[in-house]
């Protein structure tokens, strides 16, 4: 009794926490003390909306970085005083290049690149005077990989500023980004949106700070009757620099930076007033990157290209204890303080000590990826679009319901005929597996598609065969002249191997369908494995609890099966 009594109260927290996911689905509770506000997502087949495809220049890029590197080399064989007959790319896909000089220079050059680029470049020839070299396949790779990320970071950015609720936005292949935007009707604004590269800009802060510069904003943003609530982020800027002009010294500029602890600008955010004749952008830097100061503790390393390096090197120099802001579309992201001149075109921004390990490496991936994003633009080219209307998604989603509302209708009914009593515990546990697996795929977020649709159908039908299994068994024992409560007993018991041979199998195709396919098939396997869970604790745990509680509990003799 006291093993019934936990399993008793084990299933009915989880109905409890069921519900508490769920409700919010068909209530508004926005605004109540209802502990979850969480509500399904649904997907681009349902709602509407836009579908595109779009391709990476990704050779372009890298054929751009080989020609920056050859600059590079040139810039660094120049101040040491090595002079080279010609150097060149001779092929930009693979990052080759071929550098002929005399035999005078032939082991400078060589000591130079082996000391500076042996972890980028491989030798792949030396003779006749010419020396070649080539990226390493592993960096090429990944070289590739930064600039798709780089790319999906970016258009994330501008999606996230036009307001698309659950975007959905990810890797095809090697050169390929698919973007979906359910419930998108602006699709050429969209497009614009996708199409506009992330700005880097590195900014001093003004000097001479202004202490009522808050109160300035504050009174044009009362004058002017708006608000970052109101406008686009971008949209706000301009407002209030324009409404700022001649209250503010000549060239600067207000730009904001979101406080630690807010989730948007909205929320919090801090006003910075910055030089706008820095003139040093992100067309300045090579790369960005996660790295440990001696502590272990997260931080990002930049690094300029040659042009940026002389750049970064006057300006450091020449503003020692002065704040520099890292400015990516007009949001400022970090403002480190020039504690020395920085010569060697590289630097380090700190995140600060006042956060723990895992929000810094989160934030150090952030920003290193922000960096490189304004520093490594692709070309997009679209590729392919298709644009779902909503009553094209209302129909379908209406036609799914009613499929899965006559399914379902025509399995109670079928339980209740074949098993009776045990029928309609059968069905009493089936309801409780769809709202289970409605509420898990609440509380994690998933994206509802119709391939998740039929996923939740099928649950349906193997939870309903698992009950079958069980009832079948307990028949045959019946039977066999056993009482009701060994009925039970055995039934549950013969019929589990059977029942957990058949989930496995089920589980492992999900798996596989989840590993190799992408987007609808995905969606389609995470349902498949939310509903095995959801069918062995409901419909064969939570079964066997109300069996037995009907038996131990209230002293039933017999359930007609």
């Amino acid at each position: 009794m006291e093993n019934l009594r936990l399993r008793t109260i084990l299933g009915v927290l989880f109905f409890a926490l069921a519900i508490v996911w769920v409700v919010p689905n068909v209530v508004n509770m926005d605004k109540s003390w209802w502990p979850s506000k969480k509500k399904l997502n649904y997907g681009l087949d349902i709602q509407g909306g836009l579908h595109l495809v779009m391709g990476v220049d990704v050779t372009g890029v890298v054929s751009e970085g080989a020609t920056r590197l050859v600059a590079g080399i040139k810039t660094e064989l120049q101040r040491d005083q090595v002079e080279v007959q010609d150097m060149r790319v001779s092929k930009p896909a693979e990052g080759e290049i071929e550098i002929t000089l005399g035999a005078a220079d032939h082991a400078k050059v060589a000591k130079l690149m082996e000391d500076r680029y042996s972890t980028t470049l491989q030798k792949m020839s030396d003779a006749d005077g010419k020396l070649v070299y080539r990226y390493y396949d592993t960096y090429l790779r990944d070289y590739k990989n930064k600039v798709i990320q780089q790319a999906i970071e970016t258009i994330r950015n501008r999606i996230d500023e036009f307001g698309v609720a659950e975007p959905s936005i990810s890797q095809q292949g090697e050169d390929r980004i698919l973007v979906q935007l359910p419930g998108m009707a602006d699709a050429e604004k969209a497009k614009q949106l996708i199409n506009t590269t992330a700005k880097l800009d590195f900014q001093l802060v003004e000097d001479k700070p202004m202490p009522e510069l808050m109160t300035l904003i504050d009174a044009a943003e009362k004058a002017g009757a708006y608000s970052l609530s109101t406008l686009k982020y971008s949209d706000y800027v301009n407002r209030v620099n324009a409404d700022l002009k001649g209250k503010i010294p000549d060239k600067t500029m207000v730009l904001f930076e979101k406080t630690e602890n807010a989730q948007n600008l909205e929320a919090g955010k801090i006003p910075f007033l910055l030089r706008t004749d820095t003139n040093l952008g992100g067309d300045a830097l090579s790369d960005a990157h996660v790295s440990f100061d001696q502590y272990g503790a997260p931080e990002v390393a930049l690094r300029f290209n040659p042009s940026g390096a002389m750049g970064f090197k006057n300006l450091t120099g020449q503003n020692k204890g002065r704040m520099m802001a890292i400015v990516l579309d007009k949001v400022v992201k970090t403002a480190p303080r020039i504690n020395s001149e920085i010569p060697n075109g590289e630097a380090v921004i700190t995140l600060g000590g006042s956060r723990n390990r895992d929000q810094s490496m989160e934030e150090a991936r952030m920003i290193s990826t922000a960096l490189r994003a304004g520093a490594l633009p692709a070309a997009l080219e679209q590729l392919e679009e298709r644009r779902v209307g909503p009553t094209l998604g209302a129909d379908s989603i209406k036609k799914a319901q009613m499929a899965s509302y006559i399914g379902a209708l025509l399995i109670f009914l079928f339980m209740l005929a074949r098993y009776k009593a045990m029928g309609l515990v059968s069905d009493i546990t089936l309801g409780i597996n769809i709202v289970s697996v409605l509420a898990l795929l609440t509380s994690l977020g998933a994206t509802l598609t119709l391939p998740g649709i039929a996923g939740i159908a099928l649950t349906v039908g193997f939870a309903v065969d698992a009950n079958v299994l069980i009832n079948e068994r307990m028949r045959e024992e019946l039977r066999q002249g056993a009482s009701f409560a060994l009925a039970v007993k055995e039934g549950y018991h013969r019929a589990m191997s059977a029942i957990l041979d058949a989930n496995f199998t089920t589980a492992c195709t999900a798996f596989v369908l989840y590993y190799f396919g992408t987007g609808p098939v995905r969606g389609f396997a995470v349902t498949l494995l939310i509903g095995i869970v959801t069918t062995l604790f409901a419909n064969v745990f939570l079964s066997k609890v109300l069996v037995d509680l009907l038996v131990h509990k209230f002293g039933v003799k017999k359930l007609s099966i």
